[in-house]
């Protein structure tokens, strides 16, 4: 198995564990912050498609999918355009409530065809790119890879866990 080939995998999971937290989730419960401070499953899942759309784009040199394809106005957050919500106060977090799971899903699986698309174009060598020499050593194509896969499982993991709190809190 080639190292993209598992990238792909890895990739194609999060769009699994994405479609399953907010499967069934009305408005209600997407939206819902089980504390003042907390996040909702809506932001979490936002939030993990906004990062894994711009670092993508920006790694392979293509348009963020939240622009081109005007999810920024499907959304119509009160943000602005290129906001991913890094660094988000919890006045921001609230922000950011959608009407449906159909609205992630459908960012979502956009984002996941673009990010495809690239890794399937992949070779070994593209890996060893350097893409960010903002850090010290600089950011390969290989590491922001496999470091947008870890934030987005974690992110995802987050959503489902507040899934259940919400859940719970409404039987």
């Amino acid at each position: 198995m080639h190292a993209k080939d598992i990238l792909i995998e890895g990739y194609g999971r999060i769009q699994e564990e994405v479609h399953t937290a907010v499967e069934g989730l009305d408005p209600d419960g997407l939206n819902a912050r089980p504390a003042d401070d907390a996040n909702s499953v809506a932001w979490l899942v936002w939030h993990l498609t906004r990062v894994q759309d711009d670092h993508i784009a920006d790694a392979f040199g293509l348009d963020q999918v939240w622009l081109t394809q005007d999810w920024e106005k499907r959304f119509g957050l009160d943000l602005p355009r290129r906001d991913t919500g890094y660094g988000h106060s919890s006045a921001k977090v609230a922000k950011v409530r959608v009407d449906s799971a159909d609205l992630l899903t459908g960012y979502y699986d956009a984002v996941h065809e673009q990010t495809l698309g690239a890794l399937r174009s992949l070779a070994a060598k593209d890996l060893e790119r350097v893409v960010d020499d903002n850090w010290d050593p600089p950011v390969t194509l290989g590491v922001r890879l496999v470091s947008v896969l870890s934030d987005d499982l974690q992110h995802v993991g987050q959503a489902a866990y507040v899934r259940g709190l919400v859940q719970s809190a409404a039987s």
